[in-house]
């Protein structure tokens, strides 16, 4: 057992085990929570192409581009790898958004970035059915068409074997101003292997296209930049160690797992990267060349329109959208998710509430209010553990996630980017940010970089001082795949023949 002062016998965990997973059964009381949006509200786990798994906000550390802001969402939870034949893509009936509030008055409408998906069938399609249709012949050659090329190439030679491939638009809207930014860009489709997409970087490269205002998007696979034990934490925090503590040595160790198995690093997640000039964002609404509040606030959101109309094949369902929110056929898009701050949904609102919550504006947090003031996470810990934790009249809390400044009236659960701190080059980073030793205060909670080890870090914050000097945390202390130094920044992602997913140690 770690040195830490803290003891705990097996009976009592189990003891407080059993009721708190028999309060999550019953609909109250705590709920064990992962710290990113994998499936965690009830609607939108139905809806995987909208559902928000992380978003990020950094200033970026590619040396020469440390003026950027990098904004990143990453969608469809757990995409297994070898998922074909039909691989993952965006949903052309989702609208997917960054919104950023630089005047610090809670509301994330001063510079909203809007990307719209659609999917073309093209390549050489046919020649792949009648191969399959002549598969029987034995060989690859006449009378049986020959297979699919591989996939050097987006667009143009070498772009023959992608079949489906979607293109997107991305419009910026400030002072209300709708600004078309580009259209027709191609995303990169997901890496189905060796024979299919043979060198999966080079075509992924091709997949950054630059837009007016200096600005870079990315849209396509990655790797799920998410690590944690996710299958001992929804046990009912039955992690791999009794009690599930660091030692100091353990918890200095950014690239090694002390006890935890990563149950999310082997998935893969679609993309949508934007690069983005912080002068572009810290102009405010207030009128050209006046310069906004140091620091950001913004949130991800997909939504999908009130009303479902089918396709008129001969009507552009994109050029409707630019002439105002809902187009010209008065279907208003209607927001099913939304993702600032890691774990909110998952551990701190309520399960009843939950696609409610969804559905607000990040304005209106108020009415979740009691939430943040008696976390359900820290009761949970408390019971499983046998710890006391912080589990009431967390002021601190709300003024972590819901305000710029303690001082503050105006509630908003927004992820706030404090443009004064310099980035932290990738090698010189801590997955604890400013809970480390020495500090890393460019990390979560001042923006979120994919390094940063946010459940460890919400549970210690969450738990309380008791589980912050006992270093808890789930025993993944490492991506699966390490980060990139450049845009995109997140991995390649697995790929999809050669996946093989591997069972925990056997143990406690």
């Amino acid at each position: 057992m770690a040195q830490t002062g803290i003891r705990m016998s097996r009976a009592p965990r189990l003891a407080s085990a059993t009721l708190a997973l028999f309060a999550l059964t019953v609909g109250s009381g705590p709920k064990p929570a992962a710290a990113a949006s994998h499936r965690e509200a009830p609607r939108i786990s139905l809806d995987p192409p909208a559902d928000i798994t992380d978003f990020f906000l950094f200033r970026s550390y590619e040396p020469a581009r440390q003026d950027k802001v990098i904004l990143i969402m990453n969608v469809f939870p757990g995409g297994e790898p070898s998922s074909g034949p039909n691989y993952f893509t965006f949903d052309p009936n989702v609208l997917y958004a960054f919104h950023v509030d630089n005047d610090r008055d809670g509301k994330a409408e001063d510079v909203t970035f809007e990307l719209r998906f659609r999917t073309e069938i093209r390549g050489l399609v046919d020649q792949f059915n009648l191969f399959v249709s002549y598969v029987g012949c034995g060989v690859r050659t006449p009378p049986c068409a020959t297979p699919l090329p591989p996939i050097t190439s987006l667009d143009g030679p070498g772009s023959e074997g992608l079949g489906l491939r979607q293109r997107y638009s991305v419009t910026m809207v400030r002072h209300g101003h709708r600004q078309k930014l580009g259209e027709g860009l191609i995303a990169v489709p997901s890496n189905v292997g060796p024979s299919t997409t043979p060198s999966y970087e080079t075509l992924a490269l091709q997949g950054v296209h630059t837009l007016p205002n200096d600005i870079r998007v990315f849209a396509g696979q990655r790797g799920d930049p998410f690590y944690i034990d996710l299958g001992a934490t929804f046990d009912t925090l039955n992690f791999r160690r009794n009690p599930p503590l660091l030692t100091p040595a353990e918890d200095g160790n950014d690239d090694v797992n002390p006890f935890g198995t990563d149950t999310i690093g082997s998935s893969n997640v679609q993309t949508i990267a934007l690069e983005v000039p912080a002068s572009l964002l810290t102009v405010d609404r207030r009128g050209a060349g006046e310069t906004g509040q140091p620091k950001l606030g913004a949130y991800a959101s997909t939504s999908r329109r009130k009303v479902t109309v089918l396709p008129d094949p001969g009507r552009n369902d994109e050029a409707d959208d630019d002439e105002a929110e809902g187009g010209k056929h008065g279907n208003r898009w209607v927001q099913v998710q939304r993702l600032a701050n890691p774990l909110v949904n998952e551990a701190i609102i309520g399960t009843e509430d939950k696609d409610r919550w969804n559905a607000t504006e990040p304005e209106d947090e108020e009415q979740f209010l009691d939430y943040y003031l008696n976390p359900r996470l820290a009761l949970a810990l408390q019971l499983v553990f046998g710890v006391p934790a912080a589990t009431s009249g967390r002021q601190d809390f709300v003024d972590l996630l819901l305000k710029y400044a303690p001082g503050d009236k105006q509630l908003s659960e927004l992820l706030r980017l404090d443009l004064r701190v310099p980035p932290t080059p990738l090698t010189a980073q801590r997955r604890m940010a400013v809970l480390a030793t020495p500090s890393d205060p460019a990390g979560w909670p001042n923006g979120r970089r994919p390094k940063d080890d946010v459940t460890d870090i919400a549970v210690r914050v969450v738990g309380g001082p008791n589980f912050i000097a006992a270093r808890a945390g789930d025993g993944v202390n490492r991506n699966f795949s390490p980060t990139r130094a450049t845009f995109p920044f997140l991995a390649t992602p697995q790929v999809g023949r050669d996946r093989v997913h591997q069972n925990p140690p056997t143990g406690p």
